[in-house]
């Protein structure tokens, strides 16, 4: 790996363009259309997500976020075009608008794989908009494999290297990039014309967190299908050859200098060398639970206390040690008062680790709809218990956050309970049970048996049977077969759910 050193630069430098981390990351990811082969291990890797997209995504379809995405890309008919899951198996629109319904329908549940390190990612959200163009323009499975691995690559690199949410930046200003560099790589695009497309989208996409704080809304969902779609189309016009903001990062007037540490503002992005297998696929991992990552282990944790912990009603209090992280965006560090909140939106809870560890702690398990339903969040015992619960950080879990090791890095906490009488029973976890350094970590079994759950009931058996039999050899794959990363589902139900939605431009 190369450490590229990044700070900013005022305009009198004029700054070689070679010299920017725009060029630098579309150089790793157009140097992939040269190099050996994939690295086997990341391929395997790529299609395993492939698989969870799929699985979370159909298990979507049928929100109200979802659908409406769906609705607006409809119309877009266009030919080749790409597919909408969902639609009718003869429907392509075009690319970008695949790319928001596709991206909305992956992110909605909070369901698929995730990377943490300075920052937070999904770098799974790269693959809907990387899918759409490689349909629309006539590319085939292996084309689109590079580009899922190149994309990761930077993903990972920038999550590692740039933190955005102490800024209150939102993360998908990373996915915008990596989405750019992935493009560039499947479409063997040169350096110069991914350079342009990345800082487009970089520039585009830079929103605040507040998407992810007090009332969340719908938008969390379509964030990354927005960063996608976008993406999409600073590719369309770096090919037609028009430029971007430049220095995007390193400018005076740049995203470092006023979005993040300031004028004196110095990172360390590391890149891999020429040649260098591409393998930050494997550093990211994917959720067995329906939340946000870092309540991943805490589910784990309550199932395990559940037993211990004797009825709840004796509870007197339950204090989560855990990160900075955990304790400011997802605990009573927030200082949101909706994550206590029984009429809080899906959203929201998904995003409060006082109600998920009450839930898994009562039921002993976590469900993807009915952990969320309103009449679960208003119960009066899950009410009471919730309340009692609260997170605290503890510089010992903040320190194991971000531990350079990846094996040793922890996401979990220590969970303390205090009954009535005084006794006090803990217990802590490091990792969630999926994580590659968990209990019961996720092989393509696991990703395999995800799909089939979160199917079962909206894509026949049969279905599921070819969408994996089709995953499975995407190297394979010519441009038609890539339809097939499609699963069937019951369209008819699905047309019948959106034709009751509010009619909006389009």
């Amino acid at each position: 790996m190369i450490d590229h050193q990044v700070r900013v630069h005022p305009s009198a430098d004029r700054l070689p363009r070679e010299e920017q981390l725009a060029w630098k990351l579309a150089a790793v990811a157009t140097g992939t259309h040269d190099a050996p082969d994939l690295d086997p291990d990341a391929v395997a890797m790529a299609v395993n997500r492939v698989i969870d997209n799929a699985s979370v995504a159909v298990a979507s379809l049928r929100r109200r976020p979802v659908a409406v995405a769906r609705a607006q890309a409809l119309p877009h008919r266009t030919a080749p075009g790409a597919s909408v899951l969902g639609a009718a198996a003869d429907v392509r629109v075009s690319p970008e608008w695949a790319a928001w319904a596709n991206g909305t329908a992956v992110r909605e549940l909070d369901f698929h794989d995730t990377f943490l390190a300075a920052d937070y990612s999904h770098p799974g959200d790269n693959i809907p908009p990387l899918l759409a163009v490689a349909q629309h323009s006539g590319r085939g499975g292996a084309d689109l494999l590079r580009g899922i691995v190149a994309a990761y690559e930077i993903h990972v690199a920038l999550v590692k290297g740039i933190c955005l949410h102490r800024h209150r930046i939102d993360h998908v200003a990373h996915l915008g990039a990596a989405t750019a560099c992935g493009i560039g790589a499947l479409l063997r695009l040169d350096t110069g014309t991914t350079y342009q497309a990345v800082q487009q989208a970089v520039h585009t996409t830079t929103a605040t967190r507040q998407s992810r704080k007090g009332e969340i809304s719908s938008w969390k969902a379509y964030a990354p299908a927005f960063a996608g779609k976008a993406a999409i189309e600073a590719v369309d016009r770096a090919m037609r050859g028009e430029g971007s903001p430049s220095p995007l990062y390193e400018g005076e007037d740049g995203f470092l200098a006023w979005m993040l540490d300031g004028p004196h503002a110095a990172y360390t992005v590391s890149l891999p060398e020429p040649g260098e297998p591409r393998r930050a696929i494997l550093d990211t991992y994917t959720k067995e639970h329906s939340a946000e990552y870092q309540a991943q282990a805490v589910i784990d944790l309550a199932r395990r206390l559940r037993d211990r912990a004797g009825p709840l009603e004796k509870v007197r209090s339950i204090v989560l040690h855990t990160s900075h992280h955990t304790h400011h965006v997802i605990g009573s560090g927030s200082g949101d008062p909706q994550k206590y909140e029984p009429t809080a939106s899906r959203e929201t809870l998904d995003h409060s680790v006082p109600y998920i560890f009450a839930v898994a702690l009562e039921d002993g398990a976590w469900h993807h709809e009915r952990s969320y339903a309103p009449e679960r969040a208003r119960r009066p015992g899950t009410v009471e218990l919730w309340n009692r619960i609260s997170t605290v950080e503890d510089p010992e879990w903040t320190r194991r956050y971000h531990d350079p090791d990846p094996a040793r890095r922890a996401f979990g906490g220590r969970a303390v309970i205090t009954l009535v009488d005084g006794t006090v029973i803990e217990d802590e976890l490091a990792v969630a049970d999926a994580h590659p350094a968990g209990a019961r970590p996720f092989g393509r079994a696991g990703y395999t048996a995800k799909f089939r759950t979160l199917t079962e009931g909206i894509v026949a058996t049969a279905d599921q049977d070819l969408f994996l039999e089709a995953a499975g050899r995407v190297r394979e794959l010519n441009a038609p077969g890539l339809a097939a990363l499609f699963p069937a589902v019951d369209t008819d139900a699905v047309a019948g759910y959106d034709a009751q939605l509010p009619k909006g431009l389009f």
